[in-house]
């Protein structure tokens, strides 16, 4: 059976997004068929519509989404039609050379759906990392479906399918942060938001905020960050070593994803310090820094993808702590739209007026 539903889809690079109707097969093995509640206007999606991440038109934008399974395909025992889940880009295969270390968090041959959605001219859509939740209805690979309980707020939810989670895994799991750790977040969006919301989760005891928008650093203090630098006032750099007794931060997380802000974080972490970048960077971007000081200030340069995470073991535990709560998923919902406002959404990212909108299909 072919299902007609209404997506957001864009047809080529900065074209509008608008509405399509798209047709969904039914899953076919190792695959589900999920109901979107919700879905969240990540900066990824504005990414895939500027053509940023591949030229694969036309993409069905979002990704960052809450449904209810509806249908499964053969060989599925993951998940069963009813079920809640979290869609994640992370469906690890158990097989690949990651998986076999023990170590499925960077899993190097993730799952996507077989079968392909279509424009009703046989147009074949791309769907955004794999999802493609700016939809009624969307269909995955059945790894990408962690299921959670029914009973929490799907657009608070929905949440860590991407951005929450890339932030709060970049302090937890990436940079390792522990009690009484001194941590700086350069760049307060909705993933420097989350970073810093994980830090104080683990325990850090100095969080501290950088960004150039008072209402991001304002937004920051109520997410767990003790200090703020507002970074068109002062020197970034030297504000966070005031903050740290002069040594530096033990963690400094890049949520920007510039080779400014990338030299920052470097410099003002402490010796054998570590830094996590976040922050996406696009293709020409270069950065360059003294061999020396890359070997003398020793510790660790690290990426985290992701947040590093494990969506079976790190999305249940997350949802226990919003249950009962010690994280506030809720604060990261800007605004719930109708998937006709995403343009707008677009806009309001980037003046930087909201950490999320929410689609609420």
């Amino acid at each position: 059976m072919i299902h007609k539903v209404q997506g957001a889809v864009v047809l080529s690079k900065d074209a509008p997004v608008t509405l399509q109707t798209v047709l969904v097969p039914d899953p076919g093995p190792g695959e589900a068929l999920v109901d979107i509640l919700t879905s969240g206007v990540c900066h990824t999606d504005l990414h895939y519509k500027q053509g940023g991440i591949s030229d694969d038109f036309p993409f069905l934008l979002g990704h960052e989404a809450t449904g209810v399974v509806s249908a499964v395909g053969p060989g599925v025992t993951n998940v069963i039609p009813g079920d809640r889940v979290i869609l994640n880009w992370r469906a690890v295969c158990g097989t690949c050379r990651a998986c076999a270390k023990g170590q499925p968090q960077y899993c190097f041959n993730t799952a996507n759906a077989t079968q392909k959605m279509t424009l009703e001219d046989g147009t074949v859509l791309s769907p955004a990392l794999g999802i493609g939740a700016f939809i009624e209805k969307t269909l995955v690979a059945a790894g990408q479906c962690t299921k959670v309980d029914d009973d929490v707020d799907p657009a608070a939810a929905g949440l860590l399918g991407c951005g929450v989670m890339a932030g709060l895994g970049a302090a937890i799991n990436t940079g390792g942060v522990k009690r009484g750790d001194s941590v700086a977040v350069i760049g307060c969006g909705g993933v420097g938001s989350a970073a810093i919301a994980g830090a104080a989760l683990a325990g850090a005891t100095t969080v501290i905020a950088v960004d150039r928008d008072p209402r991001k650093l304002t937004k920051a203090m109520t997410l767990g960050a003790t200090d703020t630098v507002n970074a068109t006032d002062e020197d970034a750099v030297a504000a966070i070593r005031a903050l740290t007794g002069g040594f530096g931060a033990d963690v400094v997380i890049d949520a920007v994803g510039r080779p400014e802000t990338y030299k920052q974080a470097f410099y003002a972490r402490d010796l054998a310090g570590t830094v996590v970048l976040v922050g996406v960077p696009t293709p020409e971007m270069v950065l360059e820094l003294p061999l020396l000081d890359v070997f003398g200030r020793g510790g660790s340069l690290k990426s985290s993808w992701y947040g590093d995470c494990l969506p079976s073991r790190d999305f249940p535990a997350l949802i226990d702590l919003y249950k009962q709560g010690r994280l506030d998923l809720d604060a990261f919902v800007t605004e719930r739209i109708t998937i006709n406002d995403i343009e707008a959404a677009f806009t309001k990212m980037g003046d930087g007026s909201v950490l999320r909108s929410v689609v609420v299909l």
